[in-house]
């Protein structure tokens, strides 16, 4: 990696911080992990995915600022998304260091790369019944286990206590806050007396975090991304560390804004079903005809599209029938 190419993939924010953009294959470019230093040692919060651009970017990091692997005391994961939890089995191997989150994002990792998955079938199912055709489910389903290499090795991982709700990070104790919505067990920290919050993939500048109904998951996932908006904004926070973009203020503006964002597009979908359309038609007029040329794309965007759907139906703002060929479809009750 050239010097260039270094200084790009990381920035001080903070004073001894380290930002490190651990790179990603995918149209985001990058995940932010970051680097605490403290007087046990560094904790590193979500390592990112396991690609060899990203283990040849996090070799030139540390070799950058002088860590060495046994520096490493803690790494905690925000969520079990794989461009967060994908290299943390990596970094536990080379830095024996705890590797800590909450047991619902645990357990929702093993069913998604465990030995006995079945998350992927579900999912394909799941999508079919809602309209999707048999060849994107086709491409879906080779896409999802094209992430099993990218997540492993798997981390033995201790779990935080929520209910006590403080973990130390550096040299500071920060408050654990359970935040779904983007993922079950999400967690964001809260530092109260420099202001600082690590808001994980929960609340993110210029963009806005994916929302998806998944099998066997959060059943109105929207509603608790809503509500844990409303929790967040409550709080005094001077910089917020995303897991994409930026470190960015006005953060309690963000919560506002994205809410908004999300009223304005449950009012389209309404609009549009005055006339039944099942939830993949929903989709493509959501999202776009060109979503369907990217399983990756895809995948986020008919997720999100039935989360939605799901919501209003559950507000009683939409009905539901099956049609001849045992596709749902979505109508509004007015």
């Amino acid at each position: 990696m050239t010097k260039i190419q270094k200084e790009q993939a990381t920035s001080i924010w903070c004073g001894d911080w380290i930002q490190v953009k651990s790179p990603l294959p995918f149209s985001l470019k990058w995940v932010n992990s970051y680097l605490i230093p403290g007087d046990g040692g560094y904790t590193l919060i979500d390592p990112g995915l396991h690609t060899p651009e990203a283990v040849q970017a996090w070799r030139a990091v540390l070799e950058q600022f002088h860590i060495k692997w046994h520096d490493i005391a803690q790494i905690v994961l925000t969520h079990q998304h794989p461009d967060h939890y994908g290299l943390a089995g990596w970094f536990q191997e080379r830095t024996e260091a705890p590797v800590v989150m909450s047991r619902l994002a645990h357990n929702y990792a093993r069913r998604l790369w465990g030995g006995s998955r079945q998350f992927d079938q579900a999912l394909t199912e799941l999508f079919g019944s809602h309209g999707m055709p048999e060849q994107m489910l086709q491409e879906i389903d080779r896409h999802l286990l094209s992430f099993v290499s990218l997540v492993s090795p798997q981390p033995v991982v201790q779990y935080l206590d929520e209910s006590d709700g403080k973990l130390v990070i550096g040299d500071a104790e920060w408050q654990t806050i359970p935040t779904p919505g983007h993922a079950s067990g999400h967690l964001c920290f809260y530092e109260r007396k420099e202001r600082r919050m690590f808001c994980g993939d929960q609340v993110l500048p210029d963009i806005t975090p994916n929302i998806s109904l998944l099998p066997g998951d959060d059943p109105n996932p929207l509603h608790s991304f809503l509500q844990s908006l409303e929790l967040l904004g409550s709080y005094d926070v001077e910089l917020a560390f995303p897991g994409h973009r930026d470190p960015f203020m006005n953060f309690t503006e963000r919560t506002v804004e994205l809410r908004r964002h999300h009223d304005r597009r449950l009012e389209r979908i309404s609009a549009w079903l005055q006339l039944p359309l099942n939830a993949f038609e929903v989709c493509i007029r959501m999202f776009g005809e060109r979503v369907a040329e990217n399983a990756h794309h895809l995948r986020f965007a008919m997720a999100e599209t039935l989360a939605h759907l799901h919501y209003l139906h559950v507000r009683g703002s939409l009905r539901t029938e099956m049609t001849m060929n045992g596709t749902i479809q979505y109508q509004t009750t007015k």
